[in-house]
């Protein structure tokens, strides 16, 4: 699946410590790759410390926010 971010996500990603962004990264990863479960409108995943909330239209999961506790 292709993945856009929105702006907002974007420099939320890049906000936050590099552990932080490995994390988000492997959960945009894991959303991209799980093409088994068709998600509601609004979707989010969760890690240990990080979340991200997204969409899936067609082929593209289109990120809207990410952040993490740390």
């Amino acid at each position: 699946m292709k993945v856009e971010l929105v702006q907002r996500a974007a420099d939320a990603l890049f906000d936050v410590p590099d552990d932080a962004h490995e994390e988000i990264v492997a959960l945009i990863e894991a959303v991209a790759e799980d093409t088994g479960t068709q998600p509601p409108a609004l979707a989010a995943a969760f890690g240990e410390w990080c979340w991200l909330v997204y969409t899936v239209q067609g082929d593209v999961v289109e990120v809207l926010d990410v952040g993490c506790l740390r």
